[in-house]
């Protein structure tokens, strides 16, 4: 059975909310935007707001999940291998949605767009460790996919306030080595 279509009108209606919400995180912290300023920004009633979303900690998740989503593109690691290239790709791919995010939005809403970043890494790393090793312990994959999002976004935390005078790719990709050998090394044992 193939899922009905979702008319387009609901999409660019969801996407205006979210880009509305968006442009205000970077005026307002967080706790002070309400229902009303988002329905104002995006020109639409409460009614509509609701009928897309829970409320304004359901807008926060999914947008910022969707933000991440597009710029990881994580469908193309779904049949890839964990090597350098993939690991510096979704590297480059979490540095470059926290330069999407306005500046306040990524002060004001760290721990908000933490876990959310971690989640998504979680996910593509344990998939690409699955696709790679053959082990029955698959809690040693995903305690080693939770090791790998922390690493990862902890590096893509301090790149981005310590060393944006170069490249991401160039800021892990000396690291790379040493992660991929650690993995194979203890996942072979």
């Amino acid at each position: 059975m193939t899922q009905p279509k979702t008319d387009p009108r609901v999409l660019r209606t969801r996407t205006l909310i979210m880009e509305s919400f968006i442009e205000l995180s970077g005026k307002k912290e967080f706790k002070d935007i309400t229902i009303k300023d988002i329905t104002t920004e995006a020109m639409i009633n409460r009614a509509t707001f609701y009928y897309h979303f829970e409320d304004k900690y359901d807008l926060l998740d999914k947008a910022l999940s969707e933000l991440l989503s597009i710029n990881l593109d994580s469908r193309n690691f779904d049949n890839s291998k964990l090597n350098e290239d993939t690991i510096i790709n979704l590297f480059k791919g979490v540095t470059n949605f926290q330069k999407s995010l306005p500046n306040r939005c990524q002060v004001g809403y760290e721990d908000e767009i933490a876990p959310i970043i971690r989640e998504q890494l979680e996910i593509i790393f344990y998939k690409l460790l699955i696709n790679q090793h053959t082990t029955d312990d698959k809690q040693v994959l995903k305690v080693t996919a939770v090791l790998l999002s922390w690493g990862i976004y902890g590096a893509s935390v301090e790149w981005r306030r310590n060393s944006q005078q170069i490249s991401p790719e160039e800021f892990i990709k000396s690291a790379v080595p040493y992660i991929i050998s650690g993995i194979d090394f203890n996942l072979e044992k």
